[in-house]
């Protein structure tokens, strides 16, 4: 039990032996308590920052308050600049996938390239054995390898996000919110006298100013489609379209097509330029094929059954996975659900909550039930 009554959240099966963590914060009030519970366990903890955006003035300056309130727990600090790396890594191939009709999800993509992937290669080269995030997840470090699980709090759970992150990486990964909820985090720093230099943490991508992607993509100056048709399943033209990265799937308003009943998004047809959309029971899908996908249970060891989520915000659902020829995985919903977006990612898991692997939806056919 550390300080102030708050409970160490490390795994049962994760030894309390002393470690040196290298504690990745952003200045929000996971990553701070994060720092704090590792410290006040008694390991030997340094904290990291990294810049993925250029770091300006205002990033600067939130730099130095993370510093100051590790002053405050008398732990190193230092900030890294990865703003370059994060741009090739993140920003682009973000920006390019947009423009060719995908979906991508930039935060499972950062947390494969960048967190454990180039933060965790500086943490390392700081003597670090470890790399702690203030991720919502769960890992149990066992000799057969790291096994990823939901974390507790099923609001905030982000084993979604992590569900690309290779096994070697979370191998050298720990998760200190893994057992704690969202809610207590305030009173739990207040307790230890610190307070978080971004207090509202915002759930936008960090790199898309208000969430007005749009905006980003025009002045990323990439090649974008221009004006085309907006078609229905069949092929009959209901009206134009000013640009299909303007468009998602499942978006239902700024259509601006009168039709006799609501019409969403159904696909983008990149080498028509076509918007195709249709009525709310032909958004339905049942299957889906991805990409090569990131194992992390071996596919021999999954149950028949498993379950599937390929959006944040969606309850994972029944199907079964079959394994494709390049390593992909073909996955079939018992019950259609909303069509997931090609770009997206898709993490297959058990009933137990353990994540089983992860990749990008490359192709998800329309339901035959309509």
């Amino acid at each position: 039990m550390a300080a102030g009554g708050i409970p160490i959240p490390l795994s049962p099966t994760s030894p309390l032996t002393r470690t040196r963590m290298a504690v990745a914060v952003s200045g929000g009030s996971d990553s701070l308590l994060s720092l704090a519970l590792l410290h006040q366990a008694g390991h030997d903890v340094v904290a990291i920052h990294a810049h993925f955006l250029p770091p300006d003035a205002g990033q600067r300056a939130l730099a130095e308050a993370i510093a100051a309130q590790c002053t405050l727990l008398g732990v190193p600090f230092t900030a890294v600049d990865l703003s370059a790396a994060f741009h090739e890594r993140v920003m682009a191939p973000f920006a390019r996938a947009y423009a060719a009709g995908l979906t991508p999800n930039p935060c499972a993509a950062c947390n494969r390239q960048m967190k454990f992937g180039l933060l965790l290669e500086k943490a390392l080269a700081l003597g670090a054995d470890r790399l702690a995030t203030g991720h919502y997840a769960r890992l149990e470090h066992l000799a057969a390898g790291p096994v990823l699980y939901r974390g507790d709090d099923a609001s905030r759970d982000q084993s979604y996000f992590l569900s690309l992150v290779p096994p070697d990486a979370l191998a050298r990964a720990t998760f200190p919110m893994a057992h704690r909820h969202k809610v207590d985090n305030a009173a739990a720093l207040a307790g230890l006298g610190l307070a978080p230099p971004l207090p509202r943490e915002s759930r936008e991508i960090c790199f898309v100013p208000n969430d007005d992607y749009r905006t980003f993509l025009a002045e990323s100056g990439l090649p974008l489609s221009g004006p085309g048709p907006i078609v229905l399943a069949d092929g009959r033209q209901v009206g134009r379209h000013q640009g299909l990265w303007r468009h998602t799937v499942g978006q239902r308003r700024g259509l601006g097509v009168a039709y006799s009943e609501p019409l969403y998004v159904l696909a983008k047809d990149a080498a028509a330029n076509a918007l195709v959309v249709g009525t709310k029971p032909e958004l339905l899908a049942t299957t889906g094929r991805t990409a090569p996908a990131n194992f992390l249970i071996a596919p021999e060891r999954w149950p028949e059954k498993v379950l599937v989520q390929t959006c944040y915000r969606m309850r994972p659902r029944p199907a079964t996975v079959s394994l494709t020829a390049d390593g992909g995985l073909d996955i079939r919903f018992f019950a259609p659900v909303a069509r997931p977006t090609p770009g997206q990612v898709a993490a297959v898991s058990d009933a137990s909550g353990r994540i089983l692997a992860g990749a990008a939806l490359v192709d998800v056919p329309p339901s035959p039930t309509r």
